[in-house]
């Protein structure tokens, strides 16, 4: 048994996987489930009315006293179909799932902080897996922070999780140990309670007591080895489907033990496409790259370059010419104009590169300098704008 659907079958692995342009901001995305959540819990009134209206469009309209928000990294909604041989809890579903959108780029760091502020990356800074902190002028990682960045000052405004408790909902979140505290969990989803555990069975066992005590309250759960496995083995192979059973299977089990007051919501906060090595830009193979360029950020399917002082249309045309046709490479003031962002805060403008390199369908660009070997050998990629990449689940208990 394959596991792929017939839809999938037919049209083939690579449906999806051509550029879609900037996000569609105006139609379902992730930034709307946790006001959808708070709508449900009755909690409604933290929120002005577009946010309000946005939310109510996901349909999540049943009053209860306690949800669960799972976010599983790395179920895209393509591959969720294309393998639903795997998962017949997520297919007992289909009746109350719909398809969101990622924002871009299309990765963990940017995504989370979509989720659990309620805005778009433009406007909580959180613009990527590597961006430059324009203060430093250094280029640091969000998902292992830099000490020297502060987490309030990088998102200053209140989290959901931060108004929710203010507005008498309980909100814990359930995760690994080494989140609690750490950089990205204090910038973007700080707020409420925190629970650490290492097993999926573990972190779906503290769900349940959680929504079956007393109260009012959200349960935010996370799950990162799926991303994980895709990243090294990759998202098409038998190790990716292997964890997607384990992941259906133990979600299962927590929506049969949801008491009647409970409503359960899964997402994801990006898809995956797998690149062979072969179809890699490394960039010390092209040394024109690095002409006039100061920093490279982002990750190898979105890349931000940050270039010297008054070198910047130079940056974008060598840039331009040698992966032409391969990416879709813009100026960073272009990207912000076309949307890619939403609209841009003035304090985020800095962290945007000058220069935007957008990866078309089987292509990345990795830099063997300065990138370790285990991330050079990872398989499954994302942070662009493919359907693969962009695509998320909405799933409804």
């Amino acid at each position: 048994m394959s596991g792929a659907s017939d839809e999938e079958s037919q049209s083939g692995p690579g449906q999806g996987r051509a550029l879609m342009g900037p996000p569609d901001y105006s139609g379902p995305i992730l930034s709307d489930v946790v006001p959808a959540a708070a709508l449900s819990l009755g909690a409604g009134e933290i929120f002005d009315v577009e946010t309000r209206r946005r939310a109510e469009r996901l349909g999540l309209d049943r009053e209860v006293r306690t949800a669960v928000v799972v976010l599983v990294d790395g179920l895209g909604e393509r591959q969720l179909t294309r393998y639903s041989g795997y998962t017949p809890f997520f297919r007992s579903l289909v009746s109350d799932r719909r398809t969101l959108s990622a924002g871009f780029p299309s990765t963990t760091a940017n995504s989370l902080s979509s989720l659990a502020t309620g805005r778009l990356p433009g406007s909580h800074g959180v613009v990527g897996y590597r961006v430059l902190d324009p203060a430093r002028d250094a280029v640091f990682n969000q998902l292992t922070w830099d000490l020297d960045v502060d987490p309030i000052t990088w998102v200053p405004d209140a989290t959901l999780f931060e108004r929710l408790s203010a507005a008498a909902v309980d909100v814990v979140s359930l995760g690994e140990a080494k989140f609690a505290g750490r950089g990205l969990n204090r910038a973007s989803l700080r707020g409420g309670r925190f629970r650490a555990s290492k097993t999926l069975e573990e972190r779906c066992a503290q769900a349940v007591a959680e929504v079956r005590a007393p109260g009012r309250r959200l349960v935010y759960l996370y799950w990162g080895n799926l991303d994980k496995t895709g990243h090294v083995h990759g998202s098409d192979s038998a190790q990716w489907t292997d964890e997607l059973e384990h992941v259906d299977l133990a979600l299962a089990r927590l929506a049969t033990d949801l008491p009647g007051d409970s409503t359960m919501i899964v997402t994801a906060d990006h898809g995956m496409v797998d690149i062979p090595h072969e179809k890699r830009l490394d960039v010390v193979d092209a040394p024109e790259l690095r002409s006039g360029v100061r920093h490279i950020g982002g990750e190898p399917r979105a890349l931000h370059v940050y270039a010297e002082p008054g070198a910047e249309a130079d940056v974008l045309a060598a840039w331009t010419d040698t992966v032409a046709g391969r990416a879709l490479v813009l100026s960073g003031s272009s990207a912000v104009e076309r949307g890619y962002f939403g609209p841009v805060d003035p304090r985020v403008r800095g962290r945007i590169g000058d220069v935007m390199v957008i990866c078309h369908e089987d292509f990345a660009v990795v830099d063997s300098a300065n990138e370790s070997p285990s991330a050079l050998a990872l398989i499954g990629h994302h942070g662009s704008t493919t359907a693969r990449e962009l695509e998320i689940p909405l799933l409804v208990v």
